[in-house]
């Protein structure tokens, strides 16, 4: 039995006992109707991946030309890289709407020894066809032609190694018999020899119809000029081509 002076504060005890079933009981339904909701969010969100990998799609299918080489490849005393026969190559390749992006990694004065050091840096580039343009000033300089030779294999195993899939490409070159005529037949032989032996397609001569004609090269006679370009690249795309 409930004394007169303990009557409010049952009541009031009672109030708040009612308040927090209510409370209680208003959660509860919104967690229902959140778990209703539910699905219909997750099928929302399921577009969106859809719609990524959509828009992602050109990128993946992109494919990269790496152009390493020399002064030839990077286009020496010219106005413009980009006519370079590398660029050249590319205008081609847009003008055809093939899917694949030229990458110009040439350095002047290059040689297959520095080449050699720095292919490891250049293969971070994922190439899917490797055009290997080096060997030039090896034979400018008189560099003894076992090093030439090992240095070119040397680059060629690493692309292999790292990119199985990846498709090589040799530059063949040629010098004048500065160093004597036994010096440049070997020279010459390099390229020929080392194509057959790994498999890859050999641009015999890059700078045929070029090299030798004052009028296609820089006042140097040795680096070709815009319209000099035009032809290597010309040299160049006839191997190309079939790859592609």
């Amino acid at each position: 039995m409930l004394k007169n002076n303990q009557l409010p504060l049952y009541i009031n005890k009672r109030k708040q006992t009612i308040f927090l079933k209510l409370c209680y009981f208003s959660m509860l339904m919104f967690l229902l109707s959140c778990k209703t909701e539910a699905p219909k969010q997750e099928n929302s969100s399921s577009n969106i991946p859809t719609k990524t990998e959509t828009k992602n799609t050109p990128q993946t299918t992109t494919k990269r030309i790496v152009f390493f080489g020399d002064s030839l490849t990077a286009g020496y005393g010219l106005d413009d890289v980009e006519d370079a026969f590398p660029g050249i190559i590319q205008s081609k390749i847009d003008s055809l709407d093939l899917p694949y992006t030229v990458v110009n990694s040439g350095i002047s004065g290059e040689t297959t020894a520095v080449g050699k050091n720095r292919i490891d840096w250049v293969l971070n580039q994922e190439p899917d066809i490797f055009i290997l343009e080096l060997g030039a000033n090896d034979g400018l300089r008189g560099v003894n032609l076992k090093d030439t030779k090992s240095n070119l294999q040397f680059i060629i195993d690493a692309v292999k190694e790292k990119y199985p899939a990846t498709k090589i490409v040799l530059a063949g070159m040629q010098i004048p018999p500065n160093m004597g005529q036994d010096y440049a037949t070997e020279f010459k032989n390099i390229f020929p020899e080392l194509a057959a032996k790994n498999d890859i397609a050999l641009i015999p001569f890059l700078l045929e119809n070029v090299g030798g004609i004052s009028s296609l090269n820089q006042s140097d006679e040795i680096h070709p000029t815009k319209k000099g370009h035009k032809i290597l690249a010309q040299n160049t795309w006839e191997v190309l081509k079939p790859i592609l």
